[in-house]
């Protein structure tokens, strides 16, 4: 066995998964590539990992056999929150036609301006996190999707700790957490304002569309108008659930996403160099590729967990085969199958030809991102944006706390 395996073998058994999560973070590359080779399947006692591409894009499309439980504490009856249902299957098809793919070019030419109007107020030096990478989805929130109005500061506290209990507040995977029920608590509070807030807005754009008959095209306004033909018979609380998950949805990934690329760019000078040239050239197709094979490298989310439903053989037909128990929770190690050569001919070379088919990054199968062809033109935008600057480069090291992307400071030549 590898040096590894033989670490997390040695280990007492309540603190491999502490290790073995800290090699996903301190030393991926070598830690993965031993893994797919000699235990593609580690089982724990806490929960099961599955390092190839095989296993994990089973463990993301085949829903039946691997659920998202774990969400439901956090996210109650959102359709987010649960699998193959009629109200996943009628609800995500609501919200993303009232999001409205015709947007996106309008979406795309609104985050370019905004992020360059950020960064011309900030004469040369910006903390990303604080100041551009939150607050240019937020603006979008407010203009397209119909938060218009709302405190930007409120928006950004909503979607933060609804974020932060969902994806990094779960008992025995998230181990590093100390305070969880704080979280709990700050998520809580936040929806209690979230609900109120979005019934108010709701009653405003129910008047601006029934008395004063105006046909707003914010994604909010074509809601109520959808409901207003009884086309949807949706109730309040299904209506504000999923009203709200635009907003949650958009602002603190959008963020994570955009300082991970960045951080991957600025660690590569060859493909730093090339994809300020496509950004100078304004040829979005061939500057985008730069930003999502930089993710392939170094994802936002490291990998992802569901729970089993029924019997399944992970590793089926090697001689690594498992057979996952129902009721085990999997972590697909997401960030290890995107460098898995089996899916990803030659991994380690920085290909920006590759299809975005079978990367991770905006999720896969049933719960793929509700908004993924706008974040297909946020995230590169913003990015884009940035190189464009001269001299633009990172002036230290992305700070993450409670896991996520805080602090990323960067400068350029005013």
């Amino acid at each position: 066995m590898g040096k590894y395996c033989d670490a997390i073998d040695a280990a007492p058994a309540a603190e491999r998964w502490k290790l073995a999560r800290g090699f996903i973070y301190s030393e991926p590359e070598p830690f993965f590539a031993e893994m797919r080779a000699e235990r593609p399947v580690l089982v724990l006692p806490e929960l099961t990992l599955a390092f190839r591409f095989t296993d994990c894009i089973l463990v993301a499309r085949r829903h039946q056999d691997f659920g998202v439980d774990r969400y439901k504490p956090k996210q109650g009856d959102y359709f987010m929150a649960q699998d193959w249902t009629a109200d996943h299957w009628r609800d995500k098809s609501i919200m993303r036609a009232i999001l409205d793919f015709e947007d996106v070019p309008a979406i795309r030419a609104f985050v370019g301006k905004r992020t360059s109007d950020i960064l011309d107020a900030a004469h040369g030096e910006i903390d990303a996190p604080k100041k551009l990478t939150r607050a240019v989805p937020i603006g979008v929130v407010r203009d397209f999707f119909g938060f218009a109005g709302t405190d930007p500061a409120k928006l950004e506290a909503w979607s933060y700790w609804n974020q932060q209990d969902a994806f990094h507040n779960q008992p025995q995977i998230d181990i590093q957490v100390t305070d969880p029920q704080h979280i709990v608590d700050e998520r809580v509070k936040a929806n209690k304002e979230l609900a109120i807030h979005t019934g108010l807005i709701l009653a405003k754009r129910w008047l601006q569309a029934r008395i004063l008959f105006q046909k707003r095209s914010d994604s909010v306004s074509r809601l109520v108008r959808l409901q207003a033909t009884g086309a949807i018979r949706w109730g309040l609380a299904k209506i504000l659930f999923n009203v709200g998950g635009l907003l949650i949805g958009a602002v603190e990934t959008t963020s994570h996403v955009v300082n991970y690329a960045m951080q991957e760019l600025a660690r590569r000078p060859d493909q730093w160099a090339a994809a300020k040239v496509a950004a100078l050239s304004g040829d979005t197709a061939a500057f985008d590729p730069f930003v999502f094979e930089a993710l392939r490298f170094n994802p936002a989310f490291s990998y992802f967990f569901r729970t089993c439903h029924r019997p399944t053989w992970l590793a089926a037909g090697t001689p690594h085969a498992v057979e996952v128990q129902p009721g085990t929770t999997v972590i697909a190690v997401a960030a290890s199958a995107m460098r898995d050569a089996e899916a990803f001919p030659d991994p380690g070379s920085f290909d920006t030809g590759r299809a975005l088919s079978d990367c991770f990054t905006f999720g896969q199968g049933l719960h793929e991102c509700l908004g993924i062809q706008i974040a297909y033109a946020m995230v590169p935008e913003i990015v884009r944006q940035c190189l464009r600057r001269p001299g633009f480069a990172p002036a230290g090291e992305l700070a993450l706390e409670r896991s996520v992307p805080e602090h990323y400071v960067w400068r350029w030549d005013v």
